[in-house]
């Protein structure tokens, strides 16, 4: 996001509309290889996959080596398995022509869909070069998952890595956890508040002494996918000539680039009403277009015949308009005839009812009007008497030529030349003059121009959504309540050591502004004279995988941390090793119903049994 707020105005900004180059295929490093398997690095996010090792050897990137969307495209009638018929990542090049057949395995920001999942999975580690005719990866795998992540979900996950992949072990982190981990600086405390705001949730997560008070944490249903879907809307609405052109890709671009967070939201939006405000910071973003209509294609003597054709038009039309207007304008004067004849004749209540109703005050005025309004219906007749004796008008001599606007067919052509009238007043103050001959000023059209998006205040509007959700309509507390709410939750001095390391991470935390705002928002609800630190993660997108590569290679030989095939096999796969970027592991435990007699009629059942009640009611 290189937007800056509050500046670079009154550029014009193309779309770049980028194609996603397909993933590379690698070969697999011997430094991962030897002297034993290096873990395997998997940020598992609702928006992007990153895969890469967790190797000290030098031969070996200490970065990701994939990075591609969780999104799949699979056609109708396509069956399980990574066929032709089944795109995933980058290999779609562009989502836009298959935005109806994309498909994510998240819900919210938990994986739910483990088939598609597992096509994710297929493509990321054959591109790392990990392919084998059974289908193993021999190597220990560290993945993210989200915040309380549901048993069910972490279930279907070791499900997934120990029976179709096999792996020895893996380890599951909250990646949050991981990017606060890996920005921790000398001195730093070990506490903090980390705010984190993804693709499709935001999550407030307190930590003390470093750990996760998991009983504490909070998340909001608001991301970049809102955000996104939020301003493409915006635009829709606005620009609905464009509206198939204003795509998601666009909007995301936009979003990225364009947007910032408002330290002030009110003042912001009061200083956007003023225009040279508006015109100093409002950026247009140009959409593409062809410079050659389909009325380019026709013949001079084409052209000529529709010139001729829209002359012929406007002549009927500015006709018929006349027509109808001496008509109305001699209605009212056989009108206002009648009113004087009243006067005439001496109908004296009669007339004064009849003026009242004119709106009039005298006689004099009444027989001004009169006078008028026969002089407009005398000129209207002779232009009449005119356009019905003039001979056919040369197109090329008397008439500039009309641009062909629309390339649609010419329609809109004649709109804009028809729109273009001499409106005569009812009752001209002067006498009328003779007419004078209707010339038709060629209109000046700039095809660039009308292919632009203005964006104004929607860059501020969009990312308020974060502390106001109610802008989009959704009954959810901001940002600022929720962490309000939860440092709440804590005695005065746990709330000391929480905001000394407010923490924000996660590719929604990028908007220019952010840091600012949430200072100000904790300035506002701290106590006063109180202190308090706002840290930016250095990377908010991939610190989530450096924190859980450095955990990888600091316990790659401890037990802390790792869940084994033994562990998967004995205690299912819900179950969770804690270590200090992880989740809380809180085990299923099912009521025990005590044993207890049941007597019924015609039968007694000895002490001792159980009963299933259910079934006896059933």
């Amino acid at each position: 996001m290189a937007a800056t707020g509050g500046g670079g105005g009154g550029g014009v900004f193309p779309f770049r509309d980028a194609r996603w180059d397909p993933d590379p295929t690698l070969e697999a490093l011997p430094g991962v290889r030897l002297p034993s398997p290096a873990p395997l690095v998997l940020d598992n996010g609702s928006f992007q996959l990153r895969l890469g090792w967790a190797s000290s050897d030098a031969s070996v990137p200490g970065e990701p080596l994939l990075r591609f969307r969780s999104l799949v495209a699979r056609s109708r009638g396509a069956r399980g398995g990574a066929g032709p018929e089944t795109q995933v990542g980058n290999d779609l090049g562009s989502p836009e022509p298959l935005r109806w057949l994309l498909r994510s395995p998240f819900d919210r920001n938990v994986p739910v869909q483990m088939e598609l999942q597992e096509l994710l999975f297929d493509h990321g580690f054959q591109r790392l070069g990990l392919a084998s005719q059974q289908g193993r990866v021999d190597h220990p795998i560290v993945v993210t998952e989200a915040v309380c992540n549901p048993l069910y979900s972490r279930q279907m996950m070791s499900e997934l890595l120990f029976e179709c992949y096999q792996v020895p072990k893996a380890s599951y982190g909250v990646d949050s956890l991981f990017s606060f981990r890996h920005n921790q600086r000398q001195g730093w405390p070990s506490s903090g508040l980390v705010l984190s705001s993804g693709y499709q949730c935001t999550h407030i997560l307190p930590v003390l002494d470093g750990r996760l008070d998991a009983r504490n944490c909070k998340r909001i249903n608001i991301g970049g996918c809102q955000a996104a879907l939020y301003l493409q809307r915006l635009l829709q609405l606005k620009y609905p000539g464009h509206f198939a052109a204003i795509t998601l890709s666009r909007v995301e671009e936009i979003l990225h680039e364009h947007s910032y967070v408002a330290e002030d939201y009110k003042d912001e939006m009061q200083k956007w009403r003023s225009p040279e405000y508006y015109e100093n910071n409002v950026h247009k973003m140009q959409l593409p277009f062809s410079n050659k209509l389909l009325g380019s294609t026709l013949t001079s003597e084409e052209k000529q015949e529709r010139r001729q054709q829209q002359l012929r038009r406007l002549q009927e039309l500015n006709a018929r308009r006349r027509e109808e207007k001496l008509q109305l304008d001699q209605e009212r004067l056989d009108r206002l005839l009648y009113v004087q004849e009243l006067l005439e004749d001496g109908q004296m209540d009669q007339y004064h009812k009849a003026l009242v109703e004119l709106n009039m005050d005298s006689a004099e005025e009444l027989q001004s009007y009169i006078h008028k309004l026969s002089l407009v219906i005398e000129q209207t007749k002779q232009k009449i008497l005119q356009a019905e004796a003039s001979v056919e008008v040369d197109v090329v001599d008397s008439k500039p030529e009309i641009p062909d606007l629309d390339p649609l067919g010419g329609e809109q052509s004649i709109e804009d030349v028809e729109s273009i009238n001499e409106f005569e007043p009812l009752f001209a103050e002067e006498q009328p003059e003779a007419e004078k001959p209707v010339t038709t000023v060629q209109p000046v059209f700039n095809l660039a121009e009308y292919h632009q998006l203005f964006l104004g205040t929607e860059r501020i509007r969009v990312p308020e959504i974060l502390f106001q959700p109610s802008l989009i309509g959704e009954e959810q507390a901001g940002i600022a309540e929720t962490m309000q709410f939860v440092l709440d939750r804590y005695p005065k001095e746990q709330q000391e050591k929480l905001v000394q390391n407010v923490f924000l991470t996660g590719g929604n935390m990028m908007y220019p502004g952010m840091k600012a705002r949430i200072h100000k928002e904790l300035l506002e609800m701290r106590p006063f004279q109180s202190s308090f630190q706002v840290h930016l993660a250095s990377n908010p997108v991939l610190d989530a995988w450096y924190g859980a590569r450095e955990w990888a290679l600091q316990y790659m030989n401890h037990e802390e941390g790792w869940i084994t095939r033994k562990d998967y096999e004995e205690k299912g796969g819900e179950y969770l090793k804690e270590h200090c970027a992880s989740n809380v592991y809180v085990p299923i435990r099912l009521p025990k119903q005590a044993p207890r007699t049941v007597e019924t009629s015609g039968s007694t059942k000895a002490p001792g049994t159980v009963t299933n009640n259910a079934s006896e009611q059933a």
